[in-house]
């Protein structure tokens, strides 16, 4: 069946125009009201809310645009197998929740940071919230151009204009609104999402002649439903031992280190909460992996049984069959989802940014109206640094993995350091940022000189910092630390 640009855009452009002026006022209802406003209000949320929303919101920043156009380009020019990665994220969340939350709820933290300095001293605290922000950056900025190849096939635009307009939008009620404007239009965006990606997973299998039993008869003879692969060896990025392994040790660095998720996880009301949420979003990970791989598989049907070419590159795979191809008012309907899940993202990230810089940099000890100017500043700072580096971005090539690939380079460098931190006692400052540099060799050589695939780059990082910072310490002969 040829896939046929139906008429009406102008209705469509209206259904997005009319969320993105909703989810803006929505999240800028959160803002402090005069005399309220507080550091751990803007950066925590209070501590106030529940679990669900805390899970919702770390699917929701877990998952991004990059899984909503990455996906299914991987499925369709592949197979299932990626989701041996998430299996690998089921044991790092178990993980966690036995080695770093206890440790982040013993004190009042605003960042993950914080744990390094009463680990390893202000120094250490300072070194890796520098790594953090510069993965983050990084990798928010590919996050950033993701989206723009959405919104340049929906208005024309060009890069940059299209960046511009996302980060601006995203940037107003995270200013205006914090921690708590975060989570909450993250439980409403991810909701858009899922259900765009259910309605246009139906239209597609609606457009494949014999629907849902083809799709399986053809996938299937063409291999394209293995998800286990056995194979040995370092090259493949998704084997199963790179995907428990890997993917566990990418995750462990993610979620336990990483302010973007650590932040949620600091804003429930007891670590039992936290502990709760963290373990409930991995099913809602599985369930949003699957249904993105096999939306790609849907597409890989259609077009082959179609006789059509797929877009070069792939990433504008699913977003260009949602615009060209979906009927009038679905096709708006599921871009506004996109949107949200790229908005919500890049709203945590931001407050991530701004939460790190000032708590672990500058750490302010002036007033409160003072703290909150600051924050809000360094929340503006890092919108400007999250565009120019998302204007870039389009040379790195596939969205999904570029994100992926750029987190794996520095994460291993903070999950060794934090590995010293909750399993050694002996290790002290000095041993913790001797780790860190032969971890950060390490990685380099691993990264331009061997072809080693990126879901191995965390494990071998954190590994190599983990033994550096040992062994560094028993040349320093360092006391037992705290």
């Amino acid at each position: 069946m040829p896939l046929l640009r139906p008429g009406g855009p102008w209705i469509d452009l209206g259904i997005i125009a009319l969320y993105l002026g909703a989810v803006t006022w929505f999240g800028a209802r959160f803002r402090s009201r005069p005399g309220e406003g507080s550091l751990k209000q803007y950066f925590l949320a209070g501590q106030t809310v529940p679990w669900w929303a805390i899970s919702l919101s770390i699917v929701s920043a877990e998952t991004s645009t990059l899984t909503i156009i990455g996906t299914p380009a991987l499925s369709y020019g592949h197979n299932l197998a990626f989701l041996q990665v998430v299996f690998g994220y089921l044991i790092a969340r178990i993980l966690i929740s036995i080695l770093f939350l206890p440790a982040y709820f013993r004190g009042q933290m605003f960042t993950a940071y914080q744990l390094m300095e009463v680990r390893f001293g202000e120094r250490v605290r300072k070194l890796t919230a520098f790594i953090f922000l510069f993965t983050r950056a990084m990798a928010e900025g590919v996050r950033v151009f993701a989206i723009s190849i959405v919104i340049s096939i929906v208005l024309g635009t060009g890069e940059l204009v299209s960046i511009i307009l996302i980060v601006a939008l995203t940037l107003f009620y995270t200013f205006e609104g914090g921690m708590a404007a975060v989570i909450w239009t993250d439980v409403l965006q991810m909701g858009m999402y899922v259900v765009g990606a259910l309605i246009s997973f139906f239209v597609i299998l609606h457009h494949i002649p014999g629907g849902w039993p083809h799709l399986i008869v053809e996938a299937g003879a063409q291999g394209k439903l293995q998800v286990l692969d056995f194979r040995g060896g370092f090259t493949a990025p998704y084997t199963f031992w790179a995907g428990i392994i890997g993917g566990c040790f990418l995750t462990l660095a993610s979620h336990g280190t990483d302010q973007l998720i650590v932040q949620r996880l600091l804003s429930a009301r007891l670590e039992s909460e936290s502990r709760k949420a963290l373990l409930a979003s991995w099913l809602v990970v599985f369930f949003q992996f699957t249904l993105f791989l096999f939306i790609g598989l849907s597409l890989w049907v259609l077009y082959r049984d179609s006789g059509l070419a797929a877009p070069n590159p792939l990433d504008r795979l699913y977003p260009a069959f949602v615009w060209n191809s979906l009927p009038t008012g679905v096709r708006g309907l599921v871009i506004a989802a996109i949107l949200a899940a790229a908005m919500a993202n890049l709203s945590a990230a931001l407050n991530a940014l701004a939460s790190t810089t000032v708590m672990d940099i500058f750490r302010p000890r002036t007033g409160v109206s003072q703290s909150m100017a600051l924050a809000h500043g360094a929340t503006v700072f890092w919108a400007f640094v999250l565009v120019a580096i998302g204007a870039v971005a389009h040379h790195w090539g596939g969205v999904l993995e570029s994100g992926l690939s750029i987190a794996s380079v520095t994460l291993g460098l903070l999950l060794g350091v934090f590995l010293l931190g909750v399993l050694t006692k002996h290790v002290g400052e000095r041993g913790a940022i001797g780790g860190l540099l032969i971890g950060l060799a390490t990685i380099l050589s691993v990264r331009f000189g061997t072809s080693i695939a990126f879901t191995w780059w965390v494990l071998i990082c954190s590994l190599a910092t983990f033994a550096g910072g040992v062994a560094a310490s028993r040349i320093f002969r360092e006391k037992a630390g705290v």
